[in-house]
């Protein structure tokens, strides 16, 4: 349905230089205090808002605070809504602070 990887792997792979659609699924007040460079800010509570906005073509980083919620957004876009390229980031933003770029403020 959608696969797993930390925020590590995440980083390797755009190191790497793969096209991946980094997708922010906190609430405006936590994008507030940290971002991911090029990431796209949509909030899980308004999904039903963006989801057609997504890419069909590229495939789909999610990711939130710790990982839950990106995990619900995985799950309710591939069954809901048919993805198939869905990546959930394991420890989220929260992980890529402390073992990805610790300039990303942790809250």
């Amino acid at each position: 349905m959608y696969n797993n990887q930390s925020a590590e792997e995440i980083a390797a792979r755009i190191e790497a230089g793969e096209d991946l659609y980094l997708l922010d699924v906190r609430e405006p007040n936590e994008w507030e205090i940290a971002s991911i460079a090029k990431s796209e800010h949509k909030a899980m509570s308004q999904i039903n808002e963006w989801v057609g906005e997504l890419p069909q073509d590229r495939e789909i980083v999610v990711f939130c605070h710790h990982g839950g919620r990106s995990a619900q957004v995985c799950h309710a876009l591939a069954t809901q809504a048919g993805f198939s390229q869905l990546t959930n980031m394991t420890g989220g933003i929260d992980r890529w602070s402390l073992q990805v770029d610790p300039s990303v403020k942790r809250y």
